[in-house]
């Protein structure tokens, strides 16, 4: 198959590799562009352990002046790609969660004893869930610092609307609700809402393919688990 790949850099390009390992063609064309800020203020703690969402916080503080401090603390991982961009910077002592917030803070109120003080978590400035909340059930507070910030692209380059409207394309993969939201826009944008239904549509959960309902996308699949082999394993079953 040839698929177009919509996530942010450089997961994309990780991505891309696997599928053409596969024997797919891998298009990337990235709806959403991280940056990193570069002076988020970090407070001085004591911090219970540093909570990630993303690898693109963990790498968004790999030249932060406070690097060596956070890394000797424990880290809670969403993933195994986030716990792998943790593990890159330095992070020793990584605790993985099954892919989503609800497993993070489960996790975390599984292996953190002392309740007093907030876990530090690093994050982007538009997040899907209330962390609060989810490590609120478990007795744990969070302090929140945005280390990135996710701009979303307002069209794909011409070379991918020509490609989409010459149906050069079988199927898309789709992370996140925002992304496959902004996927629709830049299709809207572009003219090409017929062509776009008619794709293989490979989304990370219910929650990322809702916005497909707004072009009448008929081929949608849902991975099993929330991370990148089983969007690997969607493909390969197609």
């Amino acid at each position: 198959m040839r698929l177009l790949l919509t996530r942010p850099l450089p997961e994309a390009e990780r991505t891309a590799t696997a599928l053409r390992a596969m024997g797919h063609e891998a298009c990337i064309a990235p709806v959403l562009t991280i940056e990193t800020i570069a002076d988020a203020a970090i407070g001085p703690g004591p911090y219970a352990a540093v909570l990630l969402t993303s690898g693109n916080a963990a790498r968004a503080i790999a030249d932060h002046p406070k690097r060596a401090s956070l890394i000797a603390l424990d880290c809670f991982a969403v993933g195994a790609q986030t716990a792998a961009a943790a593990r890159a910077i330095g992070f020793a002592r990584i605790h993985v969660a099954g892919g989503d917030g609800e497993d993070l803070a489960r996790v975390a109120g599984q292996h953190l004893r002392d309740r007093h003080l907030p876990l530090l978590y690093l994050a982007g400035d538009d997040r899907a869930r209330d962390m609060a909340a989810e490590l609120a059930v478990y007795g744990l507070t969070l302090e929140l610092v945005v280390v990135y910030r996710a701009r979303a692209a307002q069209h794909f380059a011409p070379g991918i609307v020509n490609e989409l409207l010459a149906g050069a394309f079988d199927g898309v993969m789709h992370y996140s609700r925002r992304s496959t939201a902004i996927f629709v826009e830049c299709v809207r944008a572009a003219g090409a809402e017929a062509q776009a239904a008619r794709l293989k549509h490979f989304c990370l959960s219910a929650r990322a393919a809702e916005p497909l309902a707004a072009i009448n996308a008929k081929s949608i699949v849902v991975a099993q688990h929330r991370d990148d082999a089983a969007m690997l394993d969607l493909v390969s079953k197609s």
